[in-house]
């Protein structure tokens, strides 16, 4: 038996509500993990995979970033992060929930989980707070040339220039999802690359809170996290004992197909990072948790836990 419960807290940037649950275990709790959604969608979508850790005694929490989910006042935030230095102020809240969950289980392991854009964000946070996590797992990421990351960066302040922090810019869009479904047509939806199950990306499209068009206020801020990425004297500031997985879909267009996942791994290992694990699962799509052969992949993250972070 697991028990969701609801939790809500004032977000560094001074003025948003944020949005958190977790999934309760009976009986001993023998580790949390804290999940980071990606971009465009929110932390419920997570439900079946925190129920199975749930089931192994794991407590599972995690909330919506701002600009997503319940963490959103108005239709006009959705994709917004912060008027000012909004990739801080994700980070922090991100660090709000771990004091949080820390503080009421201060005692067993705590691994944070991140996939997509919030994978973006873990390795962030590993760089500012890693010393305080026995583990981490990077799900669906990529490796952002850092000449497109600065692109990105300067089209958003132009665009934003002309129209406002809150537009939505089509350019962004299309630069940044455009050729994601070319590898599966003829498609059935804009969506078929996130998930080879029909049902997951049917209920992905018919959701409001999901696939939404982000501001250029988020690509700014999301942009702005990926260079910090490609900085050597940031990225040095990692835990080099703390024990890594990075897991994704070899049809994933967002980890350039596993080739980028790999090059993401090894940067963390030229970094003097000692306990990289990788694994792509040749078949699927972006959304691994989602993908028909969830529970194998559930099984390994669960078994990666319990041998290098528990």
């Amino acid at each position: 038996m697991v028990r969701e419960e609801q939790f809500s807290f004032r977000s560094h940037d001074g003025k948003s509500m944020i949005h958190g649950v977790r999934w309760i275990p009976e009986g001993q709790i023998r580790a949390v993990l804290q999940i980071c959604h990606g971009m465009s969608e929110y932390i419920e979508r997570y439900r079946d995979f925190a129920r199975y850790l749930g089931e192994q005694g794991v407590l599972v929490t995690g909330h919506d970033h701002l600009g997503h989910g319940g963490s959103v006042s108005s239709e006009k935030d959705c994709g917004y992060f912060a008027d000012r230095k909004g990739n801080t102020a994700v980070l922090r809240d991100i660090r709000g929930v771990y004091r949080r969950t820390k503080t009421d289980y201060p005692e067993v392991p705590y691994i944070l989980f991140g996939h997509s854009m919030g994978s973006f964000l873990v390795r962030q946070y590993l760089c500012c707070f890693g010393e305080g996590l026995d583990g981490a797992v990077i799900c669906g990421t990529g490796f952002q040339p850092k000449a497109a990351v600065l692109a990105g960066m300067v089209i958003a302040r132009i665009e934003a220039e002309f129209f406002g922090w809150h537009h939505r810019s089509r350019l962004l869009q299309w630069i940044t999802f455009g050729s994601y479904n070319q590898r599966f047509r003829p498609n059935r939806t804009d969506s078929d690359w996130i998930c080879s199950d029909e049902a997951t990306v049917d209920a992905y499209v018919s959701d409001p809170k999901c696939g939404f068009p982000f501001t250029v206020n988020g690509y700014y801020n999301m942009f702005l996290g990926m260079r910090k990425l490609h900085e050597p004297e940031y990225l040095d500031r990692m835990p080099r004992s703390l024990p890594v997985l990075f897991i994704a879909g070899g049809q994933d267009p967002v980890g350039d197909f596993g080739k980028g996942v790999e090059k993401a791994a090894v940067s963390f290992k030229n970094m003097g990072m000692e306990r990289i694990e990788c694994k792509i699962y040749p078949e699927d799509r972006h959304e691994i948790l989602n993908e028909k052969n969830r529970e194998e992949v559930y099984q390994d993250v669960w078994d990666w836990m319990n041998r290098e972070a528990l």
